[in-house]
């Protein structure tokens, strides 16, 4: 969570947009006030969804958690990493997200 915070505040503002998906591993992590509680207590400020139904989890077909996906404005999963980052392992994050930033705009098309 503190590496996807530093990104946040890095790259807020430049095309780039965290989103969280909660999904339960707990009881008391279903409850939606539990879950805002936390929010507020780890000063979370970007968007989380609440995947009490899995419908999330089976979209990506997700077996573990935590797993980080940067996904491109398409729609195209371009990198994932399972497990907690540490400080080192998220240079790999940090390089993948600014190439993704960095890529060119594609030329619209234009029909005569």
């Amino acid at each position: 969570m503190p590496w996807v915070k530093e990104w946040q505040a890095a790259y807020e503002g430049d095309d780039f947009t965290v989103i969280s998906i909660h999904y339960p591993e707990f009881a008391y992590e279903r409850e939606v006030e539990n879950v805002q509680d936390a929010i507020e207590r780890f000063g979370i400020t970007y968007p989380v969804a609440i995947d009490n139904d899995r419908q999330t989890w089976r979209a990506y077909n997700q077996r573990y958690w935590p797993t980080t996906y940067l996904i491109d404005k398409y729609g195209r999963i371009r990198y994932q990493h399972i497990g907690e980052f540490t400080r080192g392992s998220d240079l790999e994050a940090v390089a993948a997200i600014e190439a993704l930033m960095a890529e060119p705009e594609p030329l619209e098309s234009t029909s005569n």
